[in-house]
């Protein structure tokens, strides 16, 4: 019970001295890698931003991982990325790599079988129609089921028609 409230001058510095080592590690990766490090296009780039966060508060609060191994473990991940953004650009890679999005509404028709496969409940499609400001189905023109696991609703806006260039790698199955 004592060592959960124990922290040491010593303990302190440590603690600080590795996040600073790592948020600057973190920096200047992102700087040589590009902001695509943290984003949400696809799932992998997902698990990368976890995969840093974890090496992160590891590296920090962890006396079992030094600074240095910290900054490796961030190095490794870094150069995975970039190594599958550059395999990516092989179609089979990518189809191996990322879910396809998937369309969950074709105007006002609501999927069912999209919704399960995806695991979207009906409450869930509500939710998200309602945060789009949709007030009446028919001003719905499709939804879909993005590779990040966002929810995308596209609305009227007039009479335009839908660009179907929006809707090229959208699995309608």
């Amino acid at each position: 019970m004592d060592k959960l409230f124990e922290l040491t001058w010593t303990s302190f510095g440590l603690i600080i001295f590795s996040a600073l080592g790592i948020y600057i590690s973190v920096i200047i990766m992102t700087r040589i890698c590009g902001k695509r490090s943290f984003s949400k296009i696809s799932s992998f780039d997902f698990a990368m931003t976890v995969a840093v966060g974890s090496i992160i508060a590891t590296t920090v609060l962890s006396s079992s991982v030094s600074m240095l191994q910290g900054i490796a473990g961030l190095v490794a991940v870094y150069l995975l990325q970039i190594g599958a953004a550059f395999a990516r650009r092989n179609k089979t890679v990518r189809n191996l790599m990322d879910n396809s999005p998937l369309l969950l509404m074709d105007g006002n028709r609501v999927i069912e079988d999209n919704l399960r496969k995806a695991r979207v409940t009906r409450g869930d499609l509500r939710s998200k129609l309602r945060e789009a400001n949709v007030t009446r189905l028919s001003q719905v023109k499709a939804v879909v089921f993005e590779t990040t696991g966002d929810i995308s609703v596209l609305h009227e806006d007039g009479d335009e028609t839908l660009d179907l260039w929006l809707m090229k790698d959208v699995r309608r199955d």
